[in-house]
């Protein structure tokens, strides 16, 4: 099962096996005149929603393809949920952070402009660079063969940042912390994972975020890039919420 394709707007949730699906547009064609998928081979179809639909494709067009399901896997929303507030970084360390955090299994990811933050978004280029981390999650979600899409959150500021992840646990990735993140006890609430670009977190940033509640954390004794950082962050919650 190599290929899963993504359509939002598919209402796949009360098919049962042995009912026909039917992929078109964008996908199918990618499917059909790139991947070269044929009739007879198996692939699944997702909604992004938490269902997958896998099968046998029966047929196949230049913007159309049909599977017959064998199943029908409906995945309920990981809980505690975890979202990632990554710092806009230089070159691509920000989207190849996106990238690995979205096959480890992130729930959302919010764009932070840290104050050290090389990379801006303003005017115009902020919904281009939103639009940018969606595409990169997508592909992500497709090759991972993940059942749910997560979003990609409008940008925030330093200032937004308790605003926009109220009632989450916020968990600032900083490598002077005292306090290991494989020490901390989940406590029910949903988790932000913050990640400051190249320079860090500036202090008066851990200052104000510290102050609206947040608890500042290590991964190890090395420091880690920005790119490596916040995946490697959700590896270690993953083993610690039990979720692998």
């Amino acid at each position: 099962m190599s290929h899963l394709y993504l359509d939002e707007s598919l209402d796949l949730l009360e098919l049962a096996p042995g009912a026909l699906v039917e992929l078109s547009g964008d996908e199918a064609r990618h499917a059909v005149t790139v991947s070269r998928v044929r009739p007879g081979e198996r692939l699944s179809i997702g909604d992004g929603r938490g269902v997958l639909v896998r099968g046998t494709v029966t047929e196949t067009g230049p913007k159309h393809l049909a599977i017959e399901a064998d199943e029908v896997l409906v995945e309920e929303r990981p809980s505690p949920h975890i979202t990632l507030v990554q710092a806009l970084a230089k070159g691509d360390r920000d989207e190849l952070a996106v990238q690995a955090a979205t096959e480890l299994g992130v729930d959302a990811i919010v764009p932070w402009a840290a104050a050290r933050s090389v990379s801006r978004w303003e005017g115009p280029k902020a919904d281009k660079g939103r639009l940018r981390w969606a595409a990169i999650v997508r592909e992500a979600v497709k090759q991972s063969i993940r059942a749910w899409l997560p979003p990609v959150e409008p940008i925030a500021t330093t200032g937004e940042l308790p605003g926009r992840l109220a009632g989450m646990r916020m968990l600032l990735l900083e490598p002077t912390a005292t306090t290991p993140l494989t020490e901390i006890e989940p406590d029910g609430r949903d988790l932000a994972l913050v990640v400051g670009p190249e320079g860090g977190i500036a202090p008066a940033e851990l200052e104000r975020l510290t102050a609206a509640g947040a608890e500042s954390v290590r991964l190890g004794s090395s420091v880690l890039r920005t790119s490596t950082a916040g995946p490697a962050a959700i590896a270690v919650l993953n083993a610690r919420l039990g979720r692998w």
